[in-house]
């Protein structure tokens, strides 16, 4: 009786290695994990990357943002307040009230009418507050002050830069945490306009003065780290992001599951942003100095700085939800697969109505069945490719892209339907009756 072979090497369970299949996947899933993480946290910083270099770091796009605060009803309000008072013109009224009452009196009129040519004192103050305000309102609303508006601000803006990244130098002074707009030249202009008027006494208009606070704050000192910083990284980090983003997302698993994870989660992280720029705004605001005397134009002031920021982060957060949306709509769930089954079947209708009515795409049609996935793919990255390089990308950007998406998506259905009933056999013909 022999006995029976002893099992071979080779029909042994081999040993599980240390660095197998199972431990790469754990790896992949955590890198993914962490660069998904960081991505959600680069985004709004991006964002912020951004405005530093287009609106507080880039000169001509800065005027361009601040221009049309010189029409801004705060802002006309403001700057006539503040150049009345550093018009300063007073005419002593009780002084020449009181020249003309005794000179009246020694031409022999009765007491009590130098008594009431005194009490106009006060009314020739008022005259002449309200005809230096009148100039000086004629002259904000008018194109001038727009010109000096623009032409300070272009100046100032350098030494804007010159306290945020303490490069370069400009004619507005910035001292500590505060940014004040020099007047001089508007103050000058009303005063020869006041004399033209024939008010004489705005000749003499003492040098005062004539700095307007435009933003103050204890932590503009403490950002200019921050903002060298943003500064050096420039508009690299939006790249970065993109890129770590990416890499996330094709090292995960499921890889449809952490694209949608990473935008919406995208999305949130500028829903934070935004809502800390509200709380930020509403503290400034609430928190004003003295030197502030409107608190409507230093809030016109902070909107418009801003307001290229706040689009930004809707657009990011439209970008990512809609992005979220077509990841999931492709996908493998009932939801996605009836939606995408209920379109091929309309598309196929449609094939075949145009099919009974002698509308043929020919091999066109058969070409895109065959290949309508990189098609799809391909106009996928073109479109990416388009937003990435269109300039200060918007809401209406991202419908724009998602609506032509759509007409392109539409038009391949058509096709690809009208591919297949090209290539579907035929039926067979029907046999004749039998006849005896």
């Amino acid at each position: 009786m022999t006995e029976p072979p002893e099992p071979s090497a080779a029909a042994a369970p081999a040993p599980v290695r240390a660095d197998g299949p199972r431990p790469r996947r754990v790896v992949k899933s955590v890198v993914s994990a962490v660069l998904i993480t960081l991505t959600c946290i680069l985004v709004p910083l991006s964002l912020l990357t951004v405005w530093v270099h287009d609106i507080v770091l880039d000169t001509n796009r800065y005027v361009s943002t601040v221009s049309p605060l010189a029409s801004d009803p705060a802002i006309e309000a403001a700057a006539v307040h503040r150049i009345t008072e550093a018009a300063d013109v007073r005419v002593d009224g009780a002084q020449v009230t009181s020249d003309l009452a005794a000179w009246l009196e020694s031409q022999g009129l009765p007491a009590r009418v130098g008594t009431a040519v005194k009490a106009l004192g006060p009314q020739l103050d008022s005259a002449a507050d309200a005809a230096v305000s009148k100039v000086a309102t004629r002259f904000v609303e008018s194109d001038r002050f727009e010109k000096v508006w623009t032409t300070a601000n272009r100046a100032a803006h350098a030494a804007v830069v010159h306290a945020l990244t303490g490069q370069g130098r400009g004619a507005v002074g910035v001292e500590g945490g505060t940014v004040t707009l020099d007047v001089g030249t508007a103050v000058e202009t009303v005063k020869q306009d006041l004399v033209k008027a024939g008010l004489a006494p705005a000749e003499k208009i003492p040098e005062v003065n004539k700095q307007m606070v435009l933003f103050q704050s204890d932590e503009l000192a403490k950002i200019r780290g921050a903002v060298h910083l943003l500064d050096v990284v420039g508009n690299w980090l939006p790249v970065l992001t993109a890129i770590l983003g990416a890499i996330g997302v094709l090292l995960a698993r499921r890889r449809r599951r952490a694209l949608v994870t990473t935008m919406l989660c995208a999305a949130a992280a500028c829903l934070i942003l935004a809502i800390g720029l509200a709380v930020a705004r509403r503290y400034y605001l609430d928190h004003l100095p003295e030197q502030v005397q409107s608190p409507a134009a230093a809030a016109a002031v902070f909107d418009t700085l801003v307001r290229f920021l706040k689009v930004s982060i809707r657009t990011a957060m439209v970008l990512g939800v809609v992005v979220a949306i077509g990841a999931y709509l492709s996908g493998a769930g009932r939801l996605p697969r009836g939606m995408r089954a209920k379109a091929e079947r309309t598309a196929d209708s449609a094939a075949g109505w145009g099919a009974s009515h002698g509308v043929h795409t020919g091999r066109v049609g058969t070409w895109v069945q065959a290949h309508r996935r990189w098609i799809t793919m391909g106009a996928l990255l073109l479109l990416a490719l388009v937003f990435a390089l269109w300039n200060h990308p918007t809401v209406p950007t991202v419908l724009l892209l998602v609506l032509i998406l759509l007409a392109v998506l539409a038009v391949l259905a058509l096709l690809a339907a009208d591919g297949r009933v090209t290539t579907r056999p035929e039926r067979p013909a029907g046999r004749e009756p039998h006849t005896r």
